[in-house]
């Protein structure tokens, strides 16, 4: 998915090391494009392929160019391609990586089925794979680079338990959660679940209705909020929205009733937007993955295995995360995210994820000086 001072958001000590120095060294000189494994990453070539553009500004607007440096960093030669949500292109885009000869492919799929499906094909022909943000479920990847996605969703639910701490017993919660065929969605509700659903149980907060969309596509979330609400009498006291794309475009539909900023609203990713949304009141929370030092664990793991280091991958991937459908533990690279309301906002910027000129807009300005964001 930043600055040196993100470093103390990895879950160990040990893991912001390897992460720090992986960033160390920020030059563009890749070393050449030599493919040969002599002991070094020697300018070996790296497949990486994001899934789309079109519900979150996170893969092009952070992912590509960070994950570009910091394998440049690490003496790789880096191919960095998007699907645009097409898993045929997807499929296609893969086939020209391993036949191109890459020694590393790092995927961030559309949906489990394609990635398994890439990742069989190029460790047929002796090419290591790596997950990226989003672990193929039945697929046969040797690593895994994310972040603690359950505790992601555990964030979002706390956040809206703290937004409607006050509000009376019974108050309704619509949610609108991620794809079906996304393992994260899954985690992220999860997460949710582990707090809000005591809340429900207890009668404290009323769950309304819970919704996947399909391909986190933003419009379809909208519109399937709007049915829910109208379907609810016009009546709702909190949103579950699973990242800020989907709640971007709940608050649509809550100015078109005169409920923003009336409504708590979760969200996730730290978008431009999703932390204007939070500066204006209209969204009460987003979560801020550090983008940074997912990418250069990923880059400093593709690093490690295109010299053949396993051993030292298998250090920096500590930890182990289930595949649920494959029934196997994958090598996992874990990072921690932070919860970000209004009051915190400035830690983004501060974190040099977004720059201030991103969200002290004419609209938001009066908040961005109150909170010193400058």
């Amino acid at each position: 998915m930043r600055s040196k001072t993100l470093a103390s958001i990895a879950l160990t000590a040990g893991l912001a090391l390897a992460v720090s120095a992986c960033g160390a060294n920020q030059s563009s000189n890749t070393g050449g494009s030599s493919n040969t494994n002599s002991g070094s990453a020697g300018g070996a070539k790296v497949g990486v392929i994001l899934p789309e553009t079109a519900t979150s500004a996170r893969w092009e607007g952070f992912d590509k160019p960070l994950l570009e440096a910091a394998l440049k960093a690490e003496g790789l030669d880096p191919d960095i391609q998007n699907a645009q949500g097409d898993v045929q292109k997807f499929s296609t885009l893969a086939d020209g990586m391993i036949n191109a000869g890459v020694k590393v492919l790092i995927i961030a799929t559309p949906n489990s089925e394609v990635g398994a499906s890439v990742a069989k094909k190029a460790q047929a022909q002796g090419i290591q794979v790596i997950d990226y943000d989003r672990l193929n479920l039945g697929g046969s990847s040797s690593y895994y680079v994310s972040f603690d996605n359950v505790k992601v969703g555990e964030l979002q639910g706390q956040g809206l338990a703290d937004a409607m701490r006050d509000k009376p017993q019974g108050a309704q919660v619509i949610e609108i959660e991620g794809a079906p065929t996304d393992n994260n969605a899954t985690l992220f509700a999860d997460g949710q679940k582990k707090v809000l659903k005591p809340l429900y149980d207890s009668g404290k907060l009323k769950l309304v209705q819970s919704q996947a969309i399909d391909k986190w596509d933003n419009q379809v979330g909208g519109q399937v909020f709007e049915q829910i609400l109208t379907g609810n009498g016009g009546k709702v006291d909190g949103v579950v929205a699973a990242n800020d794309g989907l709640a971007g475009a709940v608050i649509t539909v809550l100015k078109k009733y005169g409920l923003n900023g009336k409504v708590p609203v979760t969200g996730q990713d730290a978008t431009p937007e999703g932390l204007q949304a939070v500066l204006l009141g209209d969204q009460y929370m987003t979560v801020f993955k550090p983008i940074k030092e997912e990418a250069e664990a990923a880059a400093k793991l593709a690093g490690l295995l295109a010299k053949g280091d396993t051993a030292g991958a298998d250090k920096l991937a500590s930890g182990t995360t289930k595949d649920t459908t494959g029934n196997r533990d994958v090598k996992s690279v874990l990072l921690t995210s932070q919860l970000i309301t209004k009051d915190k906002v400035k830690t983004v910027v501060d974190a040099q994820f977004v720059k201030a000129s991103d969200i002290c807009v004419a609209a938001t300005q009066a908040a961005c000086t109150e909170l010193g964001i400058k």
